[in-house]
């Protein structure tokens, strides 16, 4: 993820105040009180620290060395440099956070990625991510995107084997002009 290596000061600025409350909320009413989570494509590391600091069990990845090296800085317990297809956790989560993550990985490796965090949540464990609204799938500001629609991503998780909880669009908290579309999942 070299935009992200190159621009780590400046994204981690421009994200960790975002407020994410509504979307955490939704999230934690349904996994309910402490235990564990994995968030994928931590960032900023705004929620680990958030869930962490609610007294979750939080395991923080993502492929970014500057922003593992911010996370341990910002005192997260679990940090792990590593790319969301590689993870490998049997039944240990009680919830997978992948916020503004998962849209970086091509719609060919992203059924294979949910089916793995699949495998890494409890038996009743729930899983939220979020996108960009749309049917784009390339480059765009030097990064890859795999935007969604409700359609395609309901075919992307039959394939996984993930059963579609809800779903909902919000707006861009810094340009009100980009929608995100939200998912929450279960096993």
């Amino acid at each position: 993820m070299k935009y992200y290596k190159e621009n780590a000061k400046e994204y981690i600025e421009k994200t960790i105040s975002i407020d994410m409350t509504n979307e955490i909320n939704k999230f934690l009413k349904v996994i309910g009180e402490k235990g564990s989570i994995l968030d994928l494509g931590f960032g900023s590391g705004r929620d680990s620290l958030y869930f962490q600091n609610s007294g979750y069990d939080v395991y923080s990845i993502d492929p970014t060395k500057e922003f593992c090296d911010n996370g341990i800085r910002l005192g997260l317990k679990h940090v792990i440099e590593g790319y969301a297809q590689d993870i490998n956790y049997q039944e240990k989560f009680d919830g997978i956070w992948a916020c503004a993550s998962l849209l970086h990985i091509p719609s060919e490796e992203l059924v294979q990625t949910l089916m793995k965090c699949k495998t890494a949540l409890k038996k009743d464990g729930i899983m939220y991510a979020s996108f960009k609204y749309g049917d784009f799938e390339g480059i765009r500001d030097d990064r890859f995107y795999n935007d969604m629609t409700i359609d395609k991503f309901m075919y992307i998780c039959e394939n996984a084997g993930m059963s579609y909880i809800e779903s909902w669009i919000t707006y861009d908290k810094q340009n009100r002009n980009n929608k995100w579309i939200n998912f929450l999942l279960g096993k």
